[in-house]
């Protein structure tokens, strides 16, 4: 995914969690909505978020050194984490806590229109935010749906935007309905309800994000499409007898390592071998831009005998 993509959507999320969740602390104040206080905390909790993501990024470009031999490309699983994180602490710790408390202290609303109308504005304002998401989004979807996309992208700022733009709308939706109903009864049980529905909401999506950059942080392969790719990249090189293994590992959403031990004909010379190696990493990096990092041993094809323990994966050219 490209920074740039996720930088538009990050900024847009920003800019309007930011604005909605002033205005929802105003009406709070005003009206004395659990649920609007909740839903201020959840917008303000977004906004860090979402300033978490762009330090992420910008601290991922760091050039490597020798601390960090492959770069600081996982900054941008850090920061994400730590987005799962806040959303959970802040956000949903804090909902609930406030929604128990309305619960043994109900009060009255009061300013009763206000609420109604900051609500109905958010829902606008989430709303493009969403669909500025979903519009960065798809070039990378693919034909997958947007579960599978949340769960196989390797870069985690459009999948985190999308799910917490997703989960402030069903916010916006539980606080008009707790508002609505206790405006309509002048019971404020409503009120406090929507505040723990929506607390309940922010700690599962908490819980999914965590799940999917702890898959991240500790270092997830190539996709089986890629794989596929690289395999028959190598395979298709004349040079090659066959691909014994390979391992593969993203060091950072855009940057592949890819490590194979490749067999080459016993009398290859290894003028030759090099100039073999030096093809596979140009046709391998014109299928997938992403695996900058290639590392390829040359070895002798050995069929392996029944004693020998089992290898990942050895795959024979077909002989024709």
């Amino acid at each position: 995914m490209s920074a740039s993509g996720g930088n538009k959507a990050i900024i847009a999320a920003m800019l309007a969690n930011l604005g909605i969740a002033i205005t929802k602390l105003i009406a709070a104040v005003f009206s004395g909505s659990g649920a609007m206080l909740a839903e201020a905390v959840h917008s303000f909790a977004d906004t860090i978020n979402q300033v978490l993501l762009l330090i992420g990024g910008r601290r991922s470009q760091k050039a490597a050194d020798e601390e960090h031999p492959f770069g600081y490309g996982r900054a941008r699983y850090l920061y994400g984490f730590l987005v799962s994180i806040i959303l959970f602490t802040v956000g949903g710790s804090y909902s609930i806590y406030e929604g128990f408390h309305k619960l043994q202290h109900p009060e009255p609303l009061s300013v009763v229109w206000l609420p109604i109308v900051v609500i109905l504005i958010s829902i606008v304002l989430e709303s493009f935010s969403l669909r500025t998401a979903r519009r960065e989004s798809l070039p990378f979807k693919g034909s997958g749906s947007w579960v599978q996309f949340v769960r196989r992208a390797k870069a985690p700022e459009l999948p985190i935007v999308l799910l917490e733009d997703t989960a402030a709308l069903i916010g916006l939706v539980f606080a008009l309905l707790g508002v609505g109903l206790t405006i309509i009864t002048g019971d404020p049980l409503f009120d406090a309800l929507a505040t723990l529905f929506i607390g309940a909401l922010l700690i599962v999506v908490a819980l999914i994000l965590g799940l999917e950059t702890k898959s991240l942080l500790l270092g997830e392969g190539a996709s089986p499409e890629n794989i596929a790719t690289i395999r028959d990249a190598i395979n298709a090189n004349a040079s090659v007898e066959s691909l014994i293994h390979m391992k593969t590992l993203y060091l950072g959403p855009d940057e592949l390592l890819i490590a194979a031990k490749v067999a080459f004909p016993p009398a290859t010379r290894l003028v030759e071998i090099a100039a073999a190696i030096d093809s596979l990493e140009a046709d391998i990096r014109g299928k997938i831009p992403a695996a900058r990092v290639i590392y390829i041993e040359p070895d002798l094809f050995h069929p392996p005998s029944d004693g020998d323990p089992p290898t990942d994966a050895i795959i024979l050219k077909s002989e024709d």
